[in-house]
């Protein structure tokens, strides 16, 4: 693991509200990346250790992600977003990050997130080299959320950006105060 940059400020990882619920609700607990357009030159990088997660919204989600327990197809809730403000009310600390290049390893990580197969399959023989960057996470959910204007900086191709600073840098305190979710789904120990 690279040595992450320290924060000031609070940053946001853009991910979908499937996961974002998936997560408050105990079902993940690895984060799946592999980069986008506005990645840059280096591809995707795990930058922060702490972060908020941002409720990307967009309906083809609920096609790309495994069914709920019961078979039913997982529900995407929009109140993440109200009068054009977004609500940050999951934080993330991960324990630990990587890249995975073997195949067989990353079908290990299955029971810790709600991906589908042919999502991750995607995701991992996208570009010029296969692989699949992860974090294993401890997600929070806020007691207070934040609630921020949506702003064009938040639009993009992008996994990582900076929030606008509170008023008194109440975030630190929100992330302080916010109760930790117990994995139903357990972690994957051996990349701890």
């Amino acid at each position: 693991m690279k040595k992450i940059k320290s924060q000031r400020h609070p940053v946001a990882f853009k991910e979908w509200q499937l996961v974002a619920q998936a997560m408050v609700q105990g079902e993940q607990t690895v984060i799946l990346r592999k980069g986008g357009i506005s990645e840059g030159r280096a591809g995707f990088q795990w930058l922060y250790d702490r972060f908020f997660l941002f409720p990307s919204l967009f309906h083809e989600q609920t096609t790309r992600v495994k069914p709920n327990a019961d078979g039913s197809e997982r529900a995407l809730e929009s109140v993440g977003r109200v009068d054009g403000k977004i609500t940050f009310d999951v934080y993330i600390e991960a324990m630990s990050w990587g890249l995975i290049t073997d195949w067989e390893e990353v079908q290990k990580l299955d029971p810790f997130h709600i991906w589908s197969e042919s999502t991750v399959r995607e995701r991992f023989s996208w570009g010029d080299k296969p692989g699949i960057s992860y974090a294993v996470v401890q997600p929070y959910l806020l007691k207070e959320p934040l609630l921020l204007e949506d702003c064009v900086s938040f639009g993009g191709c992008r996994s990582w950006f900076a929030l606008p600073s509170e008023k008194g840098d109440g975030w630190q305190e929100r992330a302080e105060q916010a109760t930790a979710v117990a994995p139903t789904c357990g972690r994957p120990n051996w990349l701890l």
